[in-house]
């Protein structure tokens, strides 16, 4: 497996560094800022090669320039979005595979949130690296997308298997389910990981990685096409669509 380290930073990012013990090779998954990462590197011996980015905004680009700088790994991004991604070396699209050591991940193409948006799906590692185009319980804003391209990008990562560990960029775990709760009060699956949510953060803890299955459970952005969220709206686009409309107003 690979080894995973989340790094918190600014409010409530988060930078991943993925390393393969056996090549020695460790990417950076949307690093933010360049000097926890460079600190997190030191103490544990590590050797940064790759950068692995999910869209251009800065809090997920900000550390590119000084960490190439500093270690000369080459930076992945979409090719969609090669112009506004800093110092890109390798333009991926839909499908393209990306290795680490032994490892290797997919390149699945998500817009909605910006319309360059791609994700990093490790189907061995059961590892998916999705930015902000899927959060626990919640689903990105619309900055550049549609709400329509946006429920397809999500329709993607569905399929996915249910054990997959769900990696995303930010802690919004207790609003988002907050505001799930309103639509689905009666949700009992959604009641008790709220719970558990409300318990990590208490004592500091992050919420994240979820998983695909609890995500079908509990996110009301992957369950618009339910029976109980089918009454918002005549078709599950127009449930997401609703949704993400009561999302930003909540």
């Amino acid at each position: 497996m690979l080894d995973i380290i989340q790094i918190p930073v600014l409010i409530d990012n988060y930078i991943y560094l993925l390393h393969d013990t056996v090549s020695g090779e460790t990417a950076a998954v949307d690093p933010a800022l360049a000097e926890l990462v460079l600190a997190v590197l030191k103490q544990r011996g590590w050797q940064l090669t790759t950068i692995l980015n999910t869209h251009h905004h800065g809090d997920h680009v900000g550390g590119n320039v000084k960490l190439k700088r500093h270690t000369g790994c080459q930076i992945i991004g979409a090719k969609a979005d090669s112009h506004r991604i800093p110092a890109i070396d390798r333009a991926v699209s839909e499908g393209d595979l990306i290795t680490l050591g032994s490892h290797s991940a997919q390149v699945l193409e998500t817009s909605g949130h910006t319309s360059g948006h791609i994700v990093y799906y490790f189907a061995e590692d059961n590892a998916l690296f999705c930015g902000d185009t899927l959060f626990v319980m919640g689903c990105g804003r619309l900055f550049e997308g549609s709400a329509e391209q946006l429920w397809q990008s999500l329709q993607k990562l569905k399929t996915l298997p249910v054990e997959t560990r769900v990696y995303c960029a930010h802690e919004y775990s207790q609003s988002n389910g907050r505001f799930a709760l309103t639509v689905e009060p009666d949700n009992i699956a959604l009641q008790e990981k709220m719970t558990v949510i409300n318990q990590l953060r208490a004592n500091g803890l992050p919420t994240v990685p979820s998983t695909i299955g609890d995500e079908l459970a509990t996110n009301p952005f992957f369950r618009a096409d339910s029976p109980t969220l089918r009454t918002i709206a005549k078709t599950p686009v127009e449930v997401f669509t609703t949704l993400r409309r009561l999302k930003d107003s909540f």
